[in-house]
């Protein structure tokens, strides 16, 4: 009976784990599409229009560690919950964007394009309000990662079936980023100078609505709390920092989180531009780009789906170095396939037609590169780590700054460079990623004690 009650509540764990899972994708892939209304306003200047998406994982800096404290002081399900009520609030923020300083202009901003012509556009005090809007939503997403993470990694025990848990759950989180920008597009259409992120409402109210829901489910669900001080104070003799896979790893998810919101971020610019530097997409270049970065997500969903069946006999360290060698071939060929190579959108996704360059359809296929990193990365880097799981969680929350930080490095280069030549910048991180497969993830402190006793780590 009391084995038939332990198993009982890791269901129920697990289920609730897998839909915050999706939810967090929901948050985090509403800014780069967003962006793109931002970055037509001002004058097709992307680093701004990404701006959105910095501000959403910048949020992860200052919130990483503390969110990891929080597991420790008040547990998961308290995390979670004040997490969701937070993401009300960053998503009515954004709301309020659409309706209040929208003609109030703060500051003026000059520029330069490729052509060496001088640009100048104001800024409203509706986008400083959208992107604390963006910055408050990082604060959520940052809370339900720290979350998730950890407790499907517990939940399946650790090692390969942890990575597996993750990996199914990472499959709903794909879903639900699949449908997001293609939801984001359809909503903008044709992009033009009345576009205002007002057109994206519809999605920004749903998301309140989920969350709400989501918060009162929660409450009458039983959460089992991994290692719960119940507010007490605990000092450790050691902590994750003397652990090198997990030092290693932790710059690993900075790369990772740069390369796949970097990915389809920088995609989504250049489909929707249609000025020389773009693609040169005729028709309704916006949807189309949604449509298409739709379909990363979508890899990535199934590469998660495909990859909770096999982690529970493939390590993830085979598969961290076969995805990041593949990703490293697809995006060099992007890079010097001409975008004059063109291939038909297919009719499900944007009925009509349309000619997108090759390279495009190459990008899209690293999702299914990236859907097992993060899962992977995570896996490797706390194996052995045991008491001091929690606190590495919140150190890796801190560190997805690097989504934010390396897709507005790399739309600075586009700028400058051009799109796909940005994309240097993502072999760069994925040959990182290739070297932490092949030799950073090795456990080489495994003279450090990290379990003081034999007990259920899960309380249950």
């Amino acid at each position: 009976m009391e084995t038939t009650a332990k198993n009982n509540a890791r269901v129920a764990a697990i289920v609730v784990m897998f839909f915050i899972y999706a939810m967090i994708s929901f948050v985090t892939n509403l800014a780069a599409p967003i962006g793109t209304i931002w970055g037509y306003q001002f004058e097709g200047n992307s680093v701004l229009g990404m701006m959105g998406n910095m501000m959403n994982f910048l949020a992860y800096l200052f919130m990483g560690i503390p969110a990891g404290n929080l597991l420790v002081k008040i547990g998961y399900k308290k995390t979670a919950l004040w997490a969701l009520g937070v993401g009300i609030l960053g998503l009515f923020v954004q709301f309020l964007s659409s309706i209040a300083g929208v003609d109030t202009v703060v500051t003026t901003f000059t520029s330069t394009n490729a052509d060496g012509v001088i640009l100048s556009y104001p800024i409203t005090l509706n986008f400083f309000i959208y992107l604390l809007g963006a910055f408050i939503c990082g604060f959520c997403v940052c809370m339900l990662n720290t979350v998730v993470c950890p407790m499907l990694n517990l939940l399946g025990g650790g090692g390969n079936k942890g990575n597996q848990l993750l990996q199914f759950g990472g499959a709903l989180n794909s879903l639900s980023g699949t449908l997001t920008p293609l939801f984001v597009g359809m909503l903008i259409g044709v992009l033009s100078n009345s576009t205002r992120i007002g057109a994206v409402n519809p999605l920004l109210f749903i998301g309140m609505g989920i969350f709400a829901v989501a918060f009162i489910i929660l409450n009458f669900v039983s959460i089992p709390e991994p290692g719960s001080t119940n507010g007490s104070k605990v000092k450790y003799a050691h902590s994750p920092w003397n652990f090198r896979h997990t030092v290693l790893g932790v710059i690993g998810i900075f790369f990772y989180v740069g390369i796949e919101i970097g990915i389809p971020g920088t995609l989504n610019f250049y489909l929707a531009d249609q000025s020389a530097n773009g693609a040169g997409v005729v028709g309704q270049a916006s949807a189309i780009a949604g449509a298409i970065v739709a379909v990363y997500w979508l890899f990535m969903l199934i590469g998660r789906f495909l990859s909770g069946f096999i982690s529970g006999t493939v390590s993830s360290r085979a598969q961290l170095i076969a995805v990041s060698t593949t990703a490293i071939i697809l995006i060099i060929l992007s890079i010097f396939i001409p975008k004059t190579v063109t291939f038909p959108v297919p009719e499900f996704l944007y009925e009509g037609g349309a000619q997108v360059p090759v390279s495009a359809f190459l990008l899209i296929l690293c999702g299914l590169c990236t859907s097992i990193m993060w899962g992977g990365i995570f896996n490797l880097a706390v194996e052995g780590l045991g008491k001091y799981t929690a606190q590495a969680s919140g150190i890796f929350m801190m560190m997805v700054v690097g989504g934010g930080v390396m897709p507005l490095i790399q739309n600075a280069i586009a700028k400058t460079t051009g799109y796909m030549t940005s994309y240097w910048l993502v072999v760069a991180m994925l040959a990182y990623l290739l070297f932490y497969g092949l030799i950073g993830s090795k456990n080489v402190n495994t003279d450090i004690p990290v379990e003081e006793d034999n007990t259920d780590p899960l309380n249950l």
